[in-house]
């Protein structure tokens, strides 16, 4: 602690991400990154824009991805928002749309930066239990609430609802921001953007990192209806008026264009998910059902932590939660059919 801090860092409890090691023939699957790389037409893309327009700012707008994105999700352009990953973009919705009287709902297992933000931006906050199958129950969700944030799938279940659940989860709260989170959605759930237009109380956010393959570009979205984008344009144009480069625009353009690559690798994703949640059922782990590019799992026989300990002296990075109900679980990325694999021989050997 330091005399020259404000006094909200001494209470602050920072989110920590997963592990980014230097280790050799290291298999990582511990931060739910695409095992694929970018197409071409975004690595194109990008090295088109990296020239001598750099010394230049970019479209602080960032108009023409947000047209690609509209054009995508069948909403207007004035509907998206735009911003350095969906962390980003979440922070600003904290900040623009989750403060209210009442508090703000959440699961209690689920994306660990909900509750960083909640005590960066002094929300007050309730976290809902899912339930005995570590599922999201939108009956828990019927009480009184300034606002309501939930991934779908969530995470690290990797549990979806169906848009039906959601739409009645919107449906019953008219008078309170709420905000899906899609980061994993394309695994396996279906959007609620197509919602939106019914909506105004609805905000969706998604990210480029997971099935588009750009988390080192640092780009995600918000769609909702025109009142919800411009509280978030209000934070962003009080914070940084510049959020995305150039080459970061163009690179999340191409990404969204490219359809062909984005079905072809999520598909291989899916198939590799389920391929490895057959291996680990058959060796005694117990699966939750997943639409997420990442499977968690559970074995009765080992201790989680110990387990995440002994795949790492085997150079096999997953990752770990020490927290009540799931610390015998692990998060497990869907790599290549090569690292799954490995993954497998691993536990082979431990088990």
């Amino acid at each position: 602690m330091s005399k020259y801090w404000s006094p909200i860092v001494s209470k602050l409890k920072p989110y920590v991400p997963g592990e980014q090691p230097r280790i050799a023939n290291l298999v990582k699957l511990n931060t739910n990154e695409c095992p694929y790389g970018p197409s071409q037409k975004v690595l194109d893309a990008i090295g088109a824009a990296a020239s001598s327009d750099l010394r230049l700012y970019p479209d602080p707008l960032a108009l023409k991805l947000r047209q690609a994105i509209a054009a995508r999700y069948g909403v207007t352009a004035e509907e998206v928002f735009v911003g350095n990953g969906s962390d980003e973009v979440l922070a600003h919705i904290f900040a623009g749309l989750l403060k209210h009287d009442s508090p703000l709902l959440y699961p209690d297992i689920s994306y660990s930066f909900y509750s960083t933000y909640a005590r960066l931006f002094e929300i007050d906050t309730v976290e809902v239990p899912l339930n005995d199958a570590f599922e999201i129950d939108i009956a828990d969700y019927d009480r009184p609430c300034g606002a309501i944030i939930l991934p779908n799938p969530n995470a690290p279940t990797g549990i979806g609802l169906p848009l039906a659940e959601i739409e009645r989860l919107v449906a019953s709260h008219p008078d309170q921001p709420v905000v899906i989170d899609e980061a994993y959605v394309d695994f396996g759930g279906q959007s609620a953007a197509e919602l939106v237009s019914k909506y105004e109380n609805l905000l969706v956010v998604q990210t480029f990192s997971k099935s588009r393959a750009l988390a080192g570009l640092r780009v995600g979205f918000a769609i909702g209806q025109r009142p919800l984008i411009e509280a978030l344009e209000r934070v962003k144009d009080s914070f940084n008026s510049y959020p995305l480069g150039r080459p970061a625009q163009a690179g999340a353009i191409a990404a969204i264009e490219d359809e062909a690559w984005f079905e072809e690798t999520r598909a291989k994703i899916i198939d590799s998910r389920e391929l490895l949640a057959a291996d680990l059922t058959q060796r005694g782990f117990e699966v939750l059902p997943s639409q997420a590019n990442f499977v968690f799992a559970r074995h009765p026989g080992h201790d989680g932590e110990a387990l995440m300990k002994a795949l790492r002296e085997r150079a096999v990075l997953v990752r770990h939660f020490a927290k009540p109900r799931i610390s015998d679980f692990l998060r497990i990325t869907i790599g290549t059919d090569q690292e799954c694999a490995r993954l497998i021989e691993a536990l082979d050997e431990i088990l």
